[in-house]
């Protein structure tokens, strides 16, 4: 596929999302569904058009049974990308795609959990024993070894950064009261209000050593959703259209779920590195034109590596980017201006790209002066995603 195939051939021109909580008190399909109408409203489409729908795995809501609620008449696309969070920002590309190459007109992207009332990703109970698939049978030589939750398997990763280039967990903790600031100014954000300081976050329990509570993102209910078309018809539409500048997936050498310790360096994200790469070759952009960044921030060690395989930071370095406070408010690149996952809400990166949205329309709570160019990135340590998205 050429440059011409998807960048800017294809624009975000809705954006919905539900409140975020712990306890939601509706199935996830209400959710998806409140979500997908507010997409459809904010971007002026009848729900009848939508002829195209995206997800990402460990979402519940099957894309037949939104499109029967819609009213669709004839769905000629649907996506279910693998990896979980690693998939954020595939949907989008997905969707994108779809559209440049005429298979679909209008693309509805979603996400919708109920992941701390109905079940929770990091307890560790994953019944493994009983389904003998190959992803279960390659846990069975971690499991045993105290290597439970993903917490437990990201601390690995990051005691092995820290050893290497002299990061400290106080630098982890710049991230957390970083992003934590935001969330605080963010109404929409389950800490709304609610700052922490470098001394709360040295203070809050530990998870899994180097990981302290407040390492660790948000357990949340909720949904989000946007809506996909052409560039050419976006211009038309009521909201200020979000080109899709590039988009790509990537999957690195050695590359396992959560768990690629057999590469000869697990300091970085290599997985990451590829989409890096080729959202930079799609858009012919590099790090200096880029205004913000959401940062996939599932664990804050993660976030110091991408900073790296994005060339904010030398190797090793992104430690002192952190410490010069570069990530945060006033910053030369603010992160997750929302809150993020740490302190918006976990809808598993679905509203980090809502937060992208909202960057490149001018309409963040925390916005950045003169944004043309936002890049997000999805979840770390599996097979991966990214976007680069931008103003028309």
């Amino acid at each position: 596929m050429n440059d011409d195939m998807i960048s800017n051939k294809a624009a975000i021109v809705g954006l919905g999302a539900t409140e975020f909580s712990k306890n939601s008190g509706r199935t996830e399909l209400r959710l998806a569904m409140e979500a997908t109408l507010a997409a459809l409203e904010d971007a002026g489409i009848d729900p009848s058009e939508v002829d195209g729908f995206s997800s990402y795995s460990v979402d519940k809501v099957p894309e037949y049974e939104i499109a029967r609620l819609l009213g669709c008449k004839d769905v000629k696309f649907f996506s279910q990308i693998p990896h979980g969070g690693g998939a954020a920002c595939a949907p989008i590309m997905h969707a994108a795609m779809a559209v440049a190459t005429g298979v679909a007109k209008t693309v509805v992207v979603y996400r919708a959990m109920n992941e701390r009332s109905w079940y929770r990703f990091g307890n560790g109970n994953y019944g493994f024993g009983d389904s003998p698939i190959f992803e279960n049978i390659n846990y069975g030589w971690y499991m045993p070894h105290g290597f439970h939750t993903p917490a437990a398997w990201v601390g690995m990763f990051a005691q092995r950064y820290m050893h290497t280039y002299g990061a400290t967990s106080e630098d982890f903790g710049r991230v957390a009261v970083a992003v934590r600031d935001f969330a605080a100014t963010n109404p929409n954000a389950f800490f709304y209000e609610k700052p922490i300081t470098l001394e709360d976050h040295q203070n809050s329990r530990w998870i899994c050593e180097p990981l302290h509570l407040l390492d660790c993102c948000q357990e949340s209910d909720g949904a989000v959703a946007m809506v996909i078309t052409s560039a050419e018809r976006a211009k038309d539409l009521k909201q200020k259209p979000v080109l899709i500048k590039a988009a790509s997936q990537g999957i690195a050498d050695g590359q396992q779920i959560m768990t690629s310790y057999y590469r000869e360096d697990i300091t970085g994200l290599p997985e990451m590195g590829v989409v890096a790469r080729e959202l930079y070759r799609q858009s012919g952009l590099g790090p200096d034109d880029i205004q913000t960044a959401v940062i996939y921030d599932h664990f804050t060690p993660f976030v110091l590596p991408q900073l790296e395989e994005f060339g904010f930071a030398k190797r090793g370095e992104a430690k002192d980017f952190i410490r010069a406070g570069e990530h945060a408010r006033g910053g030369r690149l603010p992160i997750n201006t929302h809150g993020g996952q740490l302190g918006e809400a976990y809808i598993h990166g679905m509203n980090g790209v809502a937060e992208g949205v909202r960057q490149v329309r001018g309409s963040s709570v925390n916005q950045v002066d003169d944004v043309e160019n936002v890049l997000v990135t999805a979840g770390t340590g599996v097979p991966t995603s990214g976007l680069i998205l931008s103003a028309s």
